[in-house]
């Protein structure tokens, strides 16, 4: 009776309806779309051919589970029901331990083999080795921490389900009720908590060395640059021949002066404008981080560098690249292969436009580009702030002594 009950009930046919419905739709919008493109030039439709079909999609996946869990509930209430016959019948009725067991032992044998699979299936998207001397050892302390946890995580999952398979119910034995033990207690509570403080106190070194605003002594200064986020781009300022950068306001960002600099600043006089980050390899490199507007996120996963721009919070990241752009093009055989940097906050709808290239080059070569960048301070940015009175005032002003001499 629950069994045609079931099957007569209005609410599921109707899921059933629309689910069908729906994936018919969707199926015939694929294949019109699939005509049309190959109906078009062959181009087009070699294109529409690469695309993955809409079955890879989310809607059939979400389509796919509902179907799957209208078919269990379909399969459970058919066990019920020939289990309420067995009982009315007076017949031994089905073990539902054993039943619940097999299960769990399936579930853990899936488990096991989708983690594999999902370790060498996306395992393989992984980056590279760190192109950073920082990076390499944010790396060290990734692997370690995956280690340990993929190795809890298999044994624990293992006995989890292991032992629900093993002393599932039964008639011919009973559960002991163990309440306590100090030993077992002490064991998970001091164990993990070793593990944990060598994890923090490794990371906290870490990131003490990157965040250590002072330069090792002996050391050659880092090399300032400053890095601005905005929407939805990011401005970039070298120091000019003084190796200072100059101080900077957002009250001073105009049209023409887009990142505010204070040209009161004797400092900021040389500093330059440039497109494309480049950086010596092997030498430090510190990022003064800004933002004009909302939380932005420099980001340059390459170098395991990631630290949010917050507007109001100047903050910086220092980092030495240790390999450079030509030899990661050799390492990845990627002849078109660059660095990039990112933002990664979601910052608004131009979002994804907020990329530069980041060029790792030798010292010669970082000389020869840096001679080759424009000045910040360009004629537009002189005439706005009147450099230009100023100046011939001076002129005047020294022409009048010299007279008078």
């Amino acid at each position: 009776m629950a069994f045609k009950k079931l099957i007569n009930s209005k609410k599921l046919l109707s899921l059933f309806a629309m689910l069908t419905l729906f994936g018919t739709q969707v199926l015939m919008a694929q294949v019109e779309s699939t005509t049309k493109a190959a109906e078009g030039a062959p181009a087009a439709a070699a294109n529409a051919a690469d695309k993955p079909s809409v079955w890879a999609g989310p809607f059939y996946y979400i389509l796919l589970f509902l179907v799957v869990c209208c078919a269990v509930d379909i399969v459970g209430k058919i066990l019920r029901v020939y289990d309420l016959t067995k009982q009315i019948q007076g017949k031994k009725q089905m073990n539902w331990n054993n039943i619940t067991g097999i299960l769990f032992l399936l579930f853990l044998i899936l488990g096991l083999y989708g983690s594999y699979w999902s370790f060498t299936t996306q395992g393989a998207m992984i980056l590279p080795s760190a192109a950073s001397v920082h990076g390499e050892g944010l790396d060290t302390m990734f692997y370690v921490t995956f280690g340990i946890t993929t190795t809890v995580f298999i044994i624990t999952q293992i006995l989890l389900f292991g032992f629900v398979f093993k002393y599932r119910g039964s008639d011919k034995r009973k559960a002991t009720y163990y309440p306590h033990n100090n030993t077992i207690e002490a064991a998970w509570t001091i164990a993990p908590a070793i593990v944990l403080t060598v994890l923090v106190v490794f990371g906290f070194t870490t990131w003490r060395k990157i965040t250590n605003h002072v330069d090792a002594e002996g050391e050659t200064a880092s090399i300032d640059i400053e890095v601005v986020g905005h929407q939805f781009a990011w401005e970039l300022r070298y120091p000019g021949n003084d190796q200072k950068l100059g101080k900077m306001s957002y009250k001073l960002v105009s049209g023409t002066n887009k990142v505010g600099v204070d040209f009161k600043d004797k400092n900021s006089m040389d500093d330059l404008v440039a497109d494309t980050l480049v950086v010596p390899v092997n030498k430090s490199i510190r990022l003064n981080i800004h933002a004009q507007d909302v939380i932005h996120s420099v980001y340059m996963p390459h170098f395991r560098v990631q630290l949010n721009a917050v507007p109001g919070l100047p903050t910086f990241f220092k980092f030495t690249p240790t390999v450079t752009t030509r030899e990661m093009k050799a390492k990845e055989d990627n002849a078109k292969f660059e660095y990039l940097l990112y933002c990664n906050k979601i910052c608004g709808g131009g979002h994804y436009n907020m990329q530069k290239v980041v060029r790792v080059v030798t010292e010669a070569e970082y000389q020869k580009w840096l001679a080759q960048q424009k000045p910040y301070l360009t004629d537009a940015l002189k005439k706005e702030l009147h450099f230009a009175e100023t100046e011939q005032k001076e002129e005047k002003s020294e022409n009048r002594l010299a007279l008078n001499n």
